[in-house]
């Protein structure tokens, strides 16, 4: 006697095909959040973090997917993930309410030079089209020094902190206020970047400490270590004591735990608290396909309020310029 063996209707196969499909997805956007809010960022996982919000923003498909065809606890998976993302994530478009303060204005302009390559008479421009008062630059070297120089970088803003090298070690910082208590501060990672600092003195407020920040890259495994020991020998605010500023390529969103861990102690993060925190400042912007993400930031007290942001371009670097406009404490 033969036997027939019942087949998987296709109906079947279908519906079992699509169940996987819905835990698949729900369960990678669950683990992503788990990643995320854990902090997590080891090894490669550093470098998938720092896309953190294009996988905050794909969250609702899953959700959207288990309910249309049904699968009540892939959804409810899908729904607690979208929600731990997105809530971390989408704040950072929204404007927060700035600290009480009504002392002068200053506008802090940071760029990357990419060693140097960046187009000076672009950056030139932009001191003087947006009257910036401190310009924070990183990857800065003696031929760019030169060139922003006898552009009339110099006159616009006289005072400043320079390291010029050749490569992407150097750091430097302009001011149209006088400069005091200035000094160069070198990271041990592999490349060696350098952070140079000031006191800059506004008149009618406080004086401020304002920093170009530049920890290593983690762009390897084996360069994780040294990003993760430059992020924490970082300046912590000082909220009882005098007024600092960070601002540079931190090679760190805000995702990362290191960074989070230095707005703690008193900063808060420009962008963020004016609703420009999801804008991208480094993509690279030389034809790879890799979605921008957002590195460079401007750190203030609390005690400052960020009025704007603006992301600017500027040829020849692989970063986008971060304008912020602050408004600091009458001194």
């Amino acid at each position: 006697m033969i036997e027939h063996v019942a087949r998987p209707r296709a109906g079947t196969r279908w519906r079992r095909a699509a169940g996987a499909l819905c835990w698949l997805a729900a369960a990678s956007t669950a683990a992503w959040a788990v990643l995320r809010l854990a902090g997590l960022d080891r090894g490669p996982l550093v470098q998938a973090l720092a896309f953190t919000p294009y996988v905050a923003a794909w969250s609702p498909v899953p959700l959207v997917l288990a309910l249309a065809l049904r699968r009540r606890w892939p959804a409810l998976l899908a729904a607690v993930a979208s929600v731990a993302l997105l809530g971390v994530v989408a704040p950072r478009a929204i404007a927060s309410t700035p600290p009480r303060v009504s002392g002068p204005t200053v506008r802090l302009l940071t760029a990357n030079l990419l060693a140097g390559a960046a187009d000076p008479g672009t950056l030139v421009d932009l001191v003087r089209r947006h009257r910036v008062d401190v310009l924070a630059v990183q990857e800065f070297t003696p031929r760019a020094q030169a060139e922003l120089d006898r552009l009339g970088l110099a006159t616009l803003l006289p005072y400043r902190q320079l390291n010029p090298l050749d490569g992407t070690p150097g750091s430097g910082l302009y001011a149209r206020f006088p400069i005091g208590g200035a000094g160069v501060r070198t990271h041990r990672g592999a490349w060696g970047f350098t952070q140079a600092y000031g006191t800059v003195t506004v008149p009618g407020a406080p004086a401020v400490r304002v920093e170009s920040a530049h920890p290593a890259a983690p762009y390897a495994l084996d360069q994780t270590g040294h990003w993760r020991a430059d992020l924490a020998a970082q300046p912590p605010a000082t909220p009882d004591g005098a007024l600092r500023i960070l601002a540079g390529d931190f090679n760190a969103t805000l995702d990362h735990g290191p960074l989070r861990a230095l707005l703690r102690t008193g900063y808060v993060d420009a962008a963020d608290a004016t609703g420009q925190g999801l804008v991208g400042t480094w993509g690279p912007y030389d034809g790879d396909p890799i979605p921008p993400v957002t590195i460079d930031h401007v750190l203030v007290d609390r005690r400052i309020a960020a009025r704007a942001v603006d992301v600017l371009r500027l040829p020849g670097s692989d970063h986008r310029p971060v304008l912020a406009t602050l408004t600091l404490p009458a001194g």
